[in-house]
């Protein structure tokens, strides 16, 4: 929500007290892995900049899309936070209007330099879906002079064992697959197979361009090292889910909010997966309060 006086939204979401900290999960065998500062600028990054209707000085926040996605699914998201807040969202790297920027990501910590590069030593309010939401996660953990805040919808927690695969494999997710075959398939799990062979041939064959990203990113998260420990992330956060998601993503979640040390967890009923696209309003209704758990009224542009 906003503070008196700006624009109102109805309660986005649930609450639920996260649980209590399992002595079963082991966080540090997972050795998260090393970080080496900042990157230039990103050239062939694609971003969106969008002052804020309030001027100068709003709060800053910044979207970080999922896999398979780019920055526009983030649109009618917003459209509400322009009011009161200065918002960049852009194309990671690999996807739509990043594809050609060189070199490849080739996982996480790449996007994380990139998102770190976009932030140029602005401290913003960094909010993620899947993907991005683990991306936002990490960069809190090593530059927590960078986040205000974070919220985290439905972030993967890939490298854990108890991740569900397609094909049980922990090593090779897309083992004997084209890139373009890669991107299909996870485009039809996503959307569904009735409603991907209605999709326009266009359209899918443009997915199957992000093949070589989703390939990428999704190997790496699933063997690389964890990209954070959890207990190291201070700065306040929200993770979020749908009432309607897949099992995984509600342990996921939960066992995420309780291990973070300043935590909550939000569930914004009817909503799955693409919550920030199926309930744009409630899903900027939580970046908000992000926004106001950061601090950050007032945030240079």
């Amino acid at each position: 929500m906003l503070p008196p006086g700006s624009r109102s939204s109805p309660p986005a979401s649930k609450e639920r007290e996260p649980a209590r900290r399992s002595a079963a999960q082991d966080w540090s065998r997972l050795e998260p892995a090393c970080y080496h500062g900042a990157m230039p600028a990103p050239e062939g990054v694609f971003v969106d900049d969008l002052p804020s209707d309030a001027g100068d000085g709003a709060p800053l926040v910044v979207l970080v899309h999922g896999t398979m996605d780019r920055h526009q699914s983030f649109a009618r998201v917003r459209s509400r936070l322009m009011a009161s807040c200065h918002v960049i969202s852009y194309d990671r790297r690999g996807y739509a209007a990043s594809r050609a920027a060189q070199p490849p990501a080739r996982g996480i910590d790449d996007h994380v330099r990139d998102l770190e590069a976009i932030l140029d030593g602005r401290r913003a309010t960094l909010a993620g879906h899947s993907y991005g939401g683990t991306v936002v996660l990490t960069l809190a953990a090593r530059r927590p002079d960078l986040a205000g805040a974070v919220l985290a919808y439905e972030p993967p927690l890939a490298w854990l064992e108890r991740w569900p695969t397609a094909d049980g494999s922990r090593t090779s997710p897309f083992a004997g697959l084209t890139a373009e075959q890669a991107a299909a398939g996870f485009l039809r799990r996503m959307v569904g197979e009735d409603r991907y062979e209605r999709l326009p041939l266009r359209t899918r064959q443009e997915a199957e361009q992000d093949g070589e990203a989703l390939v990428a990113e999704m190997t790496a998260i699933r063997n690389d090292p964890a990209p954070f420990d959890p207990h190291a992330i201070e700065v306040p956060a929200i993770v979020a889910r749908g009432e309607l998601t897949s099992d995984h993503h509600v342990w996921a979640t939960e066992l995420l909010a309780a291990e973070l040390p300043n935590a909550s967890l939000r569930i914004v009923p009817g909503a799955r997966h693409g919550g920030h696209q199926s309930h744009p309003r409630e899903f900027a209704a939580l970046v908000e309060e992000a926004v106001l758990l950061s601090g950050d009224t007032t945030r240079a542009t």
